[in-house]
C-alpha cells in the first residue's frame, strides 16, 4: 500500500510539472513541444489512478 501510495504520489507531481513547464517555459521556445508535453501530462492521472487502485495478490480486500 506505501509503495502505490509512493508512486502515485510520483506520478502525479511528474504530471504537473510536465504541465506547468510545458505553458510556462517551452512554449515560448516552441508551442509543439509544449502541446506534446501537455498530451504526455493528460495520461498520467488515469494511469497513476489505476496503479493505486491495483491490488497486491495476498491482500484480502474482501474484509473491508
Amino acid at each position: 500500500m506505501r509503495r502505490r501510495k509512493r508512486i502515485y504520489f510520483a506520478l502525479m507531481g511528474t504530471c504537473l510539472t510536465l504541465f506547468v513547464l510545458s505553458w510556462g517555459v517551452i512554449r515560448f521556445v516552441s508551442i509543439p513541444a509544449a502541446v506534446a508535453m501537455s498530451a504526455v501530462a493528460m495520461v498520467i492521472p488515469p494511469v497513476a489512478a489505476i496503479i493505486a487502485n491495483r491490488r497486491d495478490p495476498g491482500e484480502r480486500w474482501f474484509d473491508e
